[in-house]
C-alpha cells in the first residue's frame, strides 16, 4: 500500500489549523487531518471539511465580538454572586467570586470582569458556548491580579 503524501508547500499551508467535519444532530464534530489521511484531504477538496481557525475571518467580525464582551457593564455584588453560583461548580465558587470582586476594582483586571458579566448574560440568553468564556474570564482575572515577581540582581 502506498503512503499518502502531499507536496511540501500544500502540507505547510494546511498545518496549524483545526479542520472539522460538519456537526451531527447533537452538535458534535469530528476532527479531520488532511495532511495525514487521504479521505480527509479528499473531503477538504470537496468542501465538506471546514477550518475552525479561519485566518481569513473579517476583522470586523472579531472586533464586534470583542466589543460585545468588553462593553462596560457593572452589576451588584449580589447579582454577581448569583451568576457565579449558577455557572461555577461548588468547590470553586468562593474563590471565583472573590477574584471577580477584586477584578472589578482593579484597573488592569476590570476587562476580565466585564468579559465575565457580558458572557454570562449571553450564556443565560441561550448561547451555551459562552459558558466557557465565563470560566476563561475568571482565569484571566486571576492572571491579571497576580503581582509580578521581583527579580533579584
Amino acid at each position: 500500500m502506498k503512503n499518502f503524501r502531499l507536496p511540501r508547500k500544500t502540507k505547510k499551508a494546511l498545518k496549524g489549523n483545526l479542520w472539522l467535519y460538519p456537526a451531527d444532530e447533537k452538535g458534535n464534530s469530528l476532527m479531520a487531518h488532511p495532511t495525514k489521511y487521504q479521505k480527509d484531504y479528499s473531503a477538504l477538496k470537496k468542501g465538506i471539511v471546514r477550518n475552525l481557525i479561519d485566518p481569513k475571518k473579517s476583522r470586523a467580525r472579531r472586533k464586534a465580538f470583542r466589543e460585545r464582551l468588553d462593553k462596560e457593564n457593572y452589576i451588584s455584588d449580589e447579582e454577581l454572586k448569583r451568576y457565579v453560583d449558577d455557572i461555577i461548580r461548588e468547590d470553586l465558587r468562593n474563590s471565583s467570586y472573590n477574584t471577580l470582586i477584586k477584578a472589578k476594582n482593579h484597573p488592569k483586571a476590570v476587562k476580565a470582569y466585564f468579559n465575565f458579566v457580558n458572557a454570562y448574560q449571553i450564556f443565560s440568553g441561550g448561547e451555551d458556548s459562552y459558558g466557557n468564556i465565563c470560566c476563561m474570564a475568571i482565569d484571566s482575572a486571576r492572571a491579571l491580579l497576580k503581582e509580578p515577581k521581583k527579580r533579584k540582581k
